[in-house]
């Protein structure tokens, strides 16, 4: 029997829809929803476990997979079948997580896990959209509690239109992409790129997403009230103590105030709020810490926020004793590594990172391989952060989320600024060697600088800065260049990158409810103010790109050439081709335009003379004479019959001259008029219709001699003995030529 299902759909307005459906699949889940948008169909599922964890996190999982079947395709590689997630699926389970974590209570440490699977795809549809929404719709049909429904929205800006969840191919054309996540009534999350636009712009794009949201949000109330929404489950609340709370605060926090206050560095500061801990942890017996020790360890944090805070919502002093618009300072340097492509080194406080770059040909593009994408980057760039960065040690496993995230947010700060001609594949790696606050940000910067000094012609340099907010209902405080820990005690925290004439990416997280677009845009502007200064150190320290790439790092050419020549170029077995880049020591590839059917060469070397020699071959090969065209040859070869001739101007490239056009006399012997290695100048004439072989003369060029009558009648019957020898020496050089 069909179950009985329930469904709720959302107009978007302009004849698409959004369909919310439960009831039908997964029913064991304690939530699950199936989102459809044209053909595409997420599948979305919650558990949550009803036992609870030690964990002092809450321990939730998100997983988002896109299946190769939902697109009619295989798995690519050897093994047939989808393994670990992909870089791309990776990053939409961070903007998932991003806003659904902040909603569950702080106090629910139950095992949960949401998974969101791509079961059938649509060209004209991105799911990535809405992944957000089928989490949320899931969580509002299980009991597990949960704050407020969220959806997340995309919103392109295209010919100065903004278009709600565009396809792919119109997203090409936008030159704003952005990813809003909020509930009905907050902004809570905002990611991604911008082609140089103004804060208001900005603001005006967050706002056309969120009135989309909200419709969103309405319709998933809807489908769980129809469903029945159940009892959100019961659970173990944390124990709370307000005498020990009052206790902690009072005891700690004019000595955390004065911590905060005193500018110290991270470590002595570090130090002494542990100092401080351990006295909180004295004042209480053996018996009271094994009871209550992590409601201690909380309040002794809540009294340290709370200390920080005030600082600079009352001072306008930061706990390394900076004003709220004043960034840290800066020191750079380009070249720094002498095998590189390109480096740089951007240090700004305690935040520190490297950056290098690596040039290459197409063969190095980052394939892309996805149920909803194929292609090929042939600009990326790679984040790594190890541990030592923040003074820790801990085992390496692999490229953390965090690293794939914080890469994608600076390859996109940089990306729109590579130029559309550039030959090479760009390939940025950012090593952070030193963090506290921002690394991501120092990539961008570093990157910029390394790009520059790599000889890649940006548009125009980028810088970027991550900033703060603090506000307690009344007053706000806007910090630029944020701490490590400001991040994690703050309001907001938002990374913005740009050019001196506008953003170019940007990642929010909204922590606060009901953050007025005012003092959004105001955030914003004093992000500008603080992206120019930097911007600034780094011009100073390289203002305009390296006029040519280093004498260590490979030139790079490109040549067109018409497709029926690619076979020869290649040659039988690679052969041409692998000879050809050993004697040069060069890298040549070949692709071919699907437009155009031509072959596009790029031919990869540091020595010009062995690219020179390239290109010389490619010339000979491609070489086409022009009928009625003089070319100088070389004499390579002599025959009975006539001599066969090279063009200098493409050597390989031979044509038979034959004995009756060397000369207007009669030419008895070949040598009588030219000898082997003689350079010396012929008319093409095409293909001989009579012979269907082409055709060169050396006598075309020379002045015809007069003739007598008796001349000419001897000349005649000379000639036609002649046209009978020359008869029999085109047929033994077809046999030559065979």
């Amino acid at each position: 029997m069909i179950p009985k299902t329930f469904k709720e759909v959302i107009d978007l307005g302009d004849g698409r829809t959004i369909s919310l459906e439960t009831g039908k699949l997964a029913k064991q889940a304690h939530g699950s929803v199936v989102v459809q948008m044209g053909n595409a169909m997420l599948l979305c599922t919650v558990v949550s476990s009803y036992t609870p964890t030690t964990m002092d996190f809450f321990p939730l999982t998100l997983d988002y997979r896109e299946k190769f079947a939902a697109a009619g395709l295989f798995p690519g590689g050897y093994f047939k079948r989808e393994a670990r997630p992909s870089s791309e699926e990776i990053l939409v389970m961070r903007l998932v997580d991003r806003v659904l974590r902040p909603l569950f209570p702080k106090d629910y440490k139950f095992e949960t896990q949401v998974m969101i699977q791509l079961m059938s795809h649509d060209d004209q549809v991105m799911p990535d959209a809405l992944a957000g929404l089928a989490a949320s719709a899931a969580i509002q049909l299980s009991d597990i509690p949960f704050e407020t429904p969220i959806s997340e929205a995309r919103v392109a800006r295209i010919n100065g239109e903004f278009v709600l969840n565009p396809s792919r191919e119109k997203l090409a054309e936008a030159d704003m992409d952005i990813m809003v996540g909020a509930s009905a009534d907050s902004v809570m999350m905002v990611e991604g790129q911008m082609d140089e636009c103004s804060e208001e712009e900005m603001a005006e794009a967050i706002k056309f997403a969120h009135e989309a949201i909200k419709v969103q949000c309405e319709a998933q109330v809807k489908l769980a009230e129809a469903f029945g929404k159940k009892e959100t489950r019961e659970y173990e609340v944390a124990e709370t103590d307000e005498e020990v709370e009052k206790k902690i605060l009072d005891a700690t926090y004019q000595k955390a105030y004065d911590i905060a206050k005193s500018g110290t560095s991270k470590k002595e500061r570090s130090e002494a709020f542990s100092q401080l801990k351990e006295e909180v942890l004295a004042m209480f017996s053996e018996e009271e810490l094994e009871d209550k020790g992590k409601m201690i360890s909380g309040y002794f944090a809540d009294a340290q926020k709370k200390a920080v805070r005030d600082l600079t919502l009352q001072e306008g002093i930061r706990l390394d004793g900076r004003k709220t618009d004043e960034i840290r300072p800066i020191w750079c340097e380009v070249n720094y590594l002498p095998s590189t492509h390109g480096s740089a080194i951007f240090t700004r406080g305690e935040t520190q990172a490297l950056a290098t770059v690596t040039l290459g040909t197409s063969r190095e593009a980052n394939q892309v391989d996805l149920p909803t994408q194929q292609g090929e980057e042939t600009f990326y760039l790679h984040y790594n952060f190890p541990p030592f960065s923040t003074g820790e040690a801990y085992p390496i496993r692999g490229t953390s989320r965090r690293e794939i995230g914080h890469g994608n947010l600076a390859q996109r700060a940089l990306k729109g600024m590579i130029p559309s001609d550039c030959p090479y594949t760009v390939r940025v790696v950012s090593e952070v060697l030193e963090s506290n606050g921002s690394s991501s940000m120092a990539t961008v910067c570093a990157g910029t600088m390394a790009l520059m000094d790599a000889g890649v012609q940006l548009k125009k340099p980028v810088s970027g800065i991550a900033m703060g907010l603090i506000s307690d209902g009344d007053n706000f405080a806007v910090l630029s260049d944020i701490l490590g820990d400001e991040d994690h005690l703050g309001d907001m925290d938002f990374k913005v990158t740009g050019t001196a004439d506008g953003i170019t990416a940007c990642q929010m997280d909204i922590k606060i409810k009901g953050l007025s677009y005012e003092i959004l845009v105001k955030a914003l502007k004093q992000a500008r103010d603080g992206r120019l200064h930097i911007l600034e150190k780094l011009t100073d320290t390289i203002s305009e790109p390296s006029v040519g790439v280093k004498a260590h790092a490979p030139k790079i050419i490109t040549r067109r050439i018409p497709g029926e020549f690619i076979g020869a170029l290649i040659g039988p077995g690679g052969k041409v081709i692998q000879e050809l880049q050993k004697e040069t020591k060069t890298e040549i590839v070949i692709n071919e335009d699907p437009v155009t059917e031509e072959g596009i060469v790029e031919i990869l070397g540091t020595n010009q003379e062995g690219i020179d020699k390239v290109l010389a071959k490619i010339d000979a090969i491609t070489f086409k004479p022009e009928k009625g065209s003089v070319y100088e040859v070389k004499v390579i070869k002599i025959l009975d019959f006539g001599a066969v001739v090279e063009f200098m101007d493409a050597p390989g490239n031979e044509v038979l001259l034959h004995i009756s056009e060397l000369a207007w006399e009669r030419t008895n012997n070949v040598t009588d008029v030219v000898n082997l290695g003689d350079v010396i100048d012929v008319k093409y004439f095409g293909i001989d219709p009579k012979t269907r072989k082409e055709k060169v003369s050396r006598k075309a060029l020379l002045p015809r001699p007069e003739r007598s009558e008796n001349r000419d009648r001897d000349n005649r019957n000379s000639d036609r003995n002649q046209d009978n020898r020359n008869r029999d020496n085109r047929n033994r050089g077809d046999k030559h030529r065979n």
